[in-house]
């Protein structure tokens, strides 16, 4: 027995075994299992009616399909009329052998058109096997009468399934999905006839809840006006719960066959359809893009006068709101709209290469839209967003020094209204014209302390008046109030020079006629004076306010204030000397029974006072040594802050760097197939991504050290600007580099091009790429034009070839030459594609060889959006054939790619 194979599953379904020519099927037959009845029931009807309407054009037919083909003879007599080949003369015997030997003449008839069967032997067939006979017709169905279906790109059971779906899609409740219950209620039968034989069914009559009258309506006008027998029995597909798929598949094909005629006039709709929802598509990107690209611009356009506004605020609280605005600006809106010009970089070129694949004219956008304006535009954002960022935190530190230089101001201002008040009150007195001449000695001498002391805080007021100079030129908001201020204490200051003057020549005047007065009262004035000055000065000192932005700085500070605190000793010893003197001239008074007056005539600084600055002093070395400590404390951990940023960004920035570098070699190898090279840049972008909560963190650390208003790091060379800067870059350099592979994919699937060639294309490219820079100059692909071949030489013509070839390949004179462009050209130069030419014959299919076409004929072969898209594109019909309604299709199919405007 000859091995013929074939597996099983319940009930008549066989699997088509083959070797790579012919389709697969879903279900296997079992020798082991039953048939299903109601499917065995259908399969012999469907089955015989099919072999009798090929076995009648030889004069013959069956009854019992089991039986009749037990002897071979029908069976080889079938395959003859089906293939319309001679299989081998028949033995006409009547003994077993005899039978077996026709049967497996017919089975290898069988093999020999490629078809693989298993456990089907002829012994099977000639003791009448129900189920094997029925597996091996299925067989012989599928093999002479499904799989040579061909629709658009698929063929056998899924050819047949997408046709019927093609055919039946207009009409309402059908609903094609299957070969089995999608046509229980009969209405895809009668839609198939109706599609391609209107006049013989009145579709809209007919009802979804009345399948068997519309099974059997669809039967009979198939079987008188079709030539297709009744294969099927309404009732046993209604009371059926899923219908023999084999039995429906059988019957559906003879529609196919029956209905072949028109198949001419579908492929050549399914041309124009193709072509139109090509255009379609690209007219929808070009859409997206212009609105895209507009709404981007805008929000450049109201961006970058806001960046640009430099009105400074008055305080120190404004100018932090404007820096947290622009932190927001930087997190929250800025990220979506990067996000939106890398995308609308790629929608633009996956448009382009879509033009090109369709041999349609490149997309210019619209005056001011293009990729040029939106790089300038952002570039012009960019500039003016790094400019702001720096001039807020000038401004901040403008406003921290302002802030400093007023308190200070203030300080000191206060200190000089405490020292002046009452000066002008003693100096206008006239004391001395009733003074004794120890009075106006001692007047003379306490004048002349006076003096000193005036001296000395003459470098006061000329630091105030130097601070609100400063506070002038840094543009202070209150620098009215400080002026006013200023000049008050300026105007006072030269009442008291004018008034001392007057009382020194008073004295003076009065001098002659005194006498000296006690030397000790002297000695304690002039001693008491420069060391009351000197604790008015320590006081003022340790009262001064200071601002630090280092270690080193607030370090100096601690040292000149350990080198103050090492002269206190001398001090308290020079205190005690100073005292001394009070006590010795009281002593001398008291030995000497002397009434002294209530005071030093010599001066207004008591014993009292000198303790009580002292104890000042005391008081506040302590509080300037805290305040000290806290200010180390804080440099300290602004240093700490520092060093954690450094330590981040020294690791994220050379990070940055080696994935920039290597998305570049990424871009140029040859490594594997463009799968390949798409999983290692999606496994790439992907551990981009896996990046950025570093990007983060250190965005978190920067953000601290603003906050702590820390203007430099000397532990690195990375700013923040370029950390973001570097992100921003290597992301869109690894989304642009996914839609150049992405674009090489769609152009290697659209032209047919083969692994090796992409390789071979690349490796070409790669040789003549000597920069790396991704593009060929123009003498590169010259060189690299003449190594494939073409005959571009320095000549006249050859210089003619060359210049036609870059107008092709660089349509905007950029200059070079990108490998997208390249393998553009080259498969351009290897395939053939959609021409106006090819589609103006599709159309004249459809109009049945007439030069024009109407709209009926558009919507009745075309789908309803194609079908309204011509008729709204195409202009009317003029020539000497014309009838109402004509349309030209052939100046629509030459606009189509460019050739003229519709």
């Amino acid at each position: 027995m000859v091995d013929y194979h074939m597996t099983g599953g319940g009930g008549v379904s066989p699997n088509l075994q083959q070797d790579g020519r012919y389709m697969e099927q879903e279900e296997d037959w079992d020798r082991d299992l039953l048939l299903d009845p109601a499917w065995e029931k259908q399969q012999r009807k469907t089955f015989t009616a099919w072999c009798n309407s090929h076995l009648r054009k030889a004069g013959t037919q069956i009854e019992n399909i089991d039986e009749d083909f037990r002897d071979g003879l029908k069976l080889m007599l079938l395959l003859e009329v089906i293939s319309g080949e001679r299989l081998p003369k028949p033995e006409r015997g009547k003994m077993r052998v005899h039978k077996i030997n026709n049967v497996n003449k017919a089975l290898d008839f069988i093999a020999s058109k490629g078809v693989k069967l298993v456990s089907i032997g002829a012994e099977e067939i000639v003791d009448g096997n129900a189920k094997m006979t029925l597996g091996m017709i299925w067989t012989i169905i599928l093999r002479f009468a499904i799989q040579d279906i061909s629709v658009e790109e698929t063929s056998a059971k899924e050819g047949l399934l997408l046709w019927c779906q093609r055919k039946t899609a207009p009409y309402k409740n059908v609903n094609v999905q299957n070969f089995h219950i999608s046509w229980k209620d009969g209405l895809a039968f009668n839609a198939l006839i109706h599609r391609h034989r209107p006049e013989l069914i009145e579709y809209d009559k007919l009802r979804k809840d009345d399948p068997v009258t519309n099974l059997n309506n669809a039967f009979e006008v198939a079987e008188k006006y079709l030539d297709i027998p009744k294969m099927l029995d309404a009732e046993d597909i209604v009371n059926t719960a899923r219908p023999d798929e084999k039995a429906i598949m059988t019957y559906v094909s003879s529609f196919y066959h029956a209905f072949s005629g028109a198949q001419k006039a579908e492929t050549a709709a399914n041309r124009i359809c193709k072509v139109l929802a090509v255009n379609q598509e690209n007219e929808h990107l070009m859409e997206d893009y212009e609105r895209l690209a507009s709404d981007l611009l805008e929000w450049i356009r109201r961006t970058i006068p806001w960046l640009e506004n430099r009105q400074p605020e008055k305080t120190m609280n404004d100018m932090q709101q404007k820096l947290e605005d622009f932190r927001d600006y930087r997190r929250v809106h800025k990220p979506p709209k990067v996000q939106e010009k890398c995308q609308l970089e790629i929608n633009f070129n996956t448009l382009q290469t879509k033009l090109r694949l369709s041999n349609r004219p490149a997309f210019m956008p619209s005056e001011g839209r293009m990729v040029s304006d939106i790089n300038n535009g952002w570039q012009h954002l960019e500039q003016a967003e790094k400019g702001y960022e720096e001039w807020l935190l000038i401004e901040i530190r403008r406003l921290a020094r302002l802030d400093h230089l007023a308190e200070k101001f203030s300080q000191k201002a206060a200190i000089h209204d405490n020292w002046t008040e009452g000066k002008e009150a003693m100096l206008a007195q006239k004391d001395y014209e009733t003074a004794t001449l120890a009075d106006i000695k001692a007047l003379l001498k306490k004048h002349e302390a006076f003096e000193s002391d005036l001296a000395a805080h003459q470098d006061r007021v000329e630091q105030i008046a130097a601070i609100a100079q400063e506070l002038n030129e840094l543009d202070y908001y209150d620098s009215p109030s400080v002026n006013a201020r200023c000049q008050k204490i300026c105007d006072q200051w030269d009442v008291l020079g004018s008034l001392t003057h007057s009382r020194r020549e008073a004295l003076e005047r009065t001098e002659k006629h005194l006498e000296a007065i006690d030397q000790l009262y002297l000695e304690y004035a002039k001693r008491a004076a420069p060391f009351n000055n000197w604790m008015g000065g320590a006081t003022e000192d340790l009262l001064d306010m200071f601002i630090v932005h280092t270690i080193e700085e607030i370090e100096g500070l601690i040292a000149a204030h350990e080198q103050f605190k090492s002269t206190l000793p001398d001090a308290d010893r020079e205190r005690e000397a100073i005292l001394d003197i009070q006590s010795q001239a009281q002593k001398i008074a008291d030995i000497n029974h002397i009434r002294l007056a209530s005071g030093n005539p010599y001066t207004s600084i008591t014993p009292q006072t000198i303790n009580s600055k002292w104890e000042k002093v005391q008081e506040l070395v302590p509080k300037r040594d805290n305040a000290l400590r806290e200010e180390q404390e804080k440099q300290h951990a602004n240093e700490r802050l520092r060093l954690q940023f450094a330590k981040q960004a020294n690791v994220v920035g050379p990070w940055i760097q080696s994935k920039m570098e290597e998305i570049g070699r990424i871009a140029i190898e040859l490594n594997g197939t463009l799968e390949d090279q798409m999983n290692h840049l999606r496994q790439f972008e992907q551990s981009v991504i896996n990046y950025k909560p570093n990007i983060d963190a250190l965005e978190q650390q920067h953000q601290l050290i603003q906050e702590a208003l820390i203007f430099d790091n000397k532990h690195t060379n990375y700013t923040m600007e370029h950390i973001r800067v570097g992100w921003e870059h290597l992301a869109t350099t690894v989304a642009r580099t996914i839609n150049e592979v992405e674009n090489q994919i769609l152009t290697r699937d659209a032209k047919g091009i083969s692994q090796e060639q992409m390789h071979e294309y690349r490796a070409s490219f790669n040789h003549f790429d000597k920069d790396h820079t991704g593009a060929l100059g123009p003498e590169e692909f010259k060189a690299c034009l003449i190594s494939l071949g073409y005959d571009v030489e320095n000549d006249r013509q050859g210089d003619a070839e060359f210049h036609r070839i870059m107008a092709s390949v660089d349509p905007n004179n950029s200059g070079s030459v990108t490998f997208q462009a390249f393998i553009d050209f080259m498969s351009k130069e290897t395939t053939d594609t959609d021409t106006a030419d090819q589609v103006i014959s599709s159309f004249k299919v459809l109009a049945g060889d007439k030069n024009y076409i109407t709209a009926a004929e558009l919507c009745r072969e075309l789908p309803p959006d194609q079908a309204e898209y011509c008729i709204s594109r195409m202009a009317p019909y003029h020539g000497p054939d014309t009838v109402p309604g004509a349309l030209d299709y052939k100046s629509f199919s030459t606009a189509l790619y460019g050739e003229s405007d519709l």
